[in-house]
């Protein structure tokens, strides 16, 4: 399988880049997953990877071989769709056979390769049906069976599952990974949905604006987000973040959100925070913890909702106009409009004026 490498990626329609310059190594058999809000690019570079788009500048090349201006059929490359793309008058076999057929490839080639494809997707007893007959997550793997017999380089998807309810994403999820694994593939893997990027990937590329923000393992940008808009997009419920000063530095440091609401935080390892410095403290919505009274490190709260779904706790929190979640796995039998102390199990810390972790 082979490695990908994007250098310097541009893509302009004309009224200023859409993608900036983008740079991104992506190794044999790795699962990538590129995350980011709707319209960060996500979807336009992986048109531009399969040919489908037209780069602006920069350099797409497959094991050192540059493909930035190759056909998408010399690409050697399979994009399973988000709308599936099959052929309604087709049958299942049919589809899956529709491009070893265009290739010219004999009968008794396409039809193991088909065959197989369907062993591997558990499609063998749907092969004479339309994809009208077929549900959701039937028509998705019967798109996967089209870009496994391509004898694919690589497969790119995108959005594959956001067509689909959540108990079947869940399953679908499972399927592509295992597939992935059988197939020693190399897969770029579009997303807006941060659990699928978390659970499938190797390592997930954070977008915004044409432009990425952190590269990584799922468990290291959910540890060391690299700045609040990555802390704040990976996470659900988001990572609450409070804006102080730094009244006093040292091995931690006293951050006072106001003159009255004033708590004790880690100093950072990697960078000096001083006297007077803006920070942005963040908490993940796990690491905030009700405690039964006021204490030197925790903050007054008044609680706007709760809801418990049985495995966790959810609570909504006011806090100088503001809102912020906390998650407890614990029952807390508190109601609506009461007052709370909330402490900081866990922190964060940015600066105010880059948004950059500290």
């Amino acid at each position: 399988m082979p490695s990908l490498k994007l250098n310097k990626i541009v893509k302009d329609y004309g009224n200023g880049p859409v993608i900036h310059g983008l740079n991104l190594d992506i190794s044999d058999n790795e699962f990538v997953a590129l995350v980011g809000p709707s319209g960060c690019g996500k979807s336009t570079l992986l048109r531009m990877i399969a040919g489908l788009e037209h780069t602006t500048g920069g350099v797409f090349s497959v094991d050192g071989k540059d493909l930035t201006h190759a056909t998408p059929q010399n690409r050697n490359m399979a994009m399973v769709f988000q709308s599936y793309a099959l052929y309604p008058h087709m049958t299942v076999y049919d589809n899956i056979a529709f491009g070893p057929r265009i290739r010219g490839e004999s009968e008794n080639e396409y039809d193991k390769q088909v065959r197989e494809a369907a062993e591997k997707l558990n499609l063998t007893s749907y092969l004479d049906k339309y994809p009208r007959q077929l549900s959701g997550g039937q028509r998705q793997r019967v798109a996967m069976g089209r870009a496994i017999v391509r004898d694919t380089r690589l497969f790119l998807f995108d959005e594959p599952l956001s067509n689909l309810d959540a108990k079947l994403r869940t399953h679908m999820r499972s399927e592509i990974r295992s597939l992935h694994n059988q197939l020693n593939s190399t897969t770029l893997y579009v997303t807006h949905d941060q659990i699928e990027a978390m659970t499938m990937a190797d390592r997930i590329v954070v977008m915004n604006q044409g432009r990425i923000e952190q590269t990584g393992s799922p468990l290291e940008l959910y540890d060391n987000p690299a700045n609040i808009f990555v802390a704040t997009f990976l996470g659900s419920p988001a990572m609450n973040i409070f804006e102080g000063s730094v009244i006093q530095s040292g091995d931690s440091l006293r951050v006072a959100f106001t003159d009255q609401h004033v708590v004790s935080v880690p100093a950072p390892s990697k960078s000096s925070v001083n006297v007077g410095d803006r920070i942005m403290v963040g908490a993940r919505p796990q690491h905030l913890i009700v405690t039964t009274e006021q204490t030197e490190n925790s903050l007054p709260m008044t609680v706007s909702y709760i809801e418990q779904t049985g495995a966790e706790c959810f609570i909504g929190l006011e806090f100088l106009g503001e809102k912020y979640s906390l998650v407890s796995q614990d029952r807390i039998a508190i109601e609506a409009g009461t007052q709370v102390h909330v402490a900081f199990s866990k922190t964060h810390l940015f600066d105010k004026n880059t948004e950059i972790a500290l």
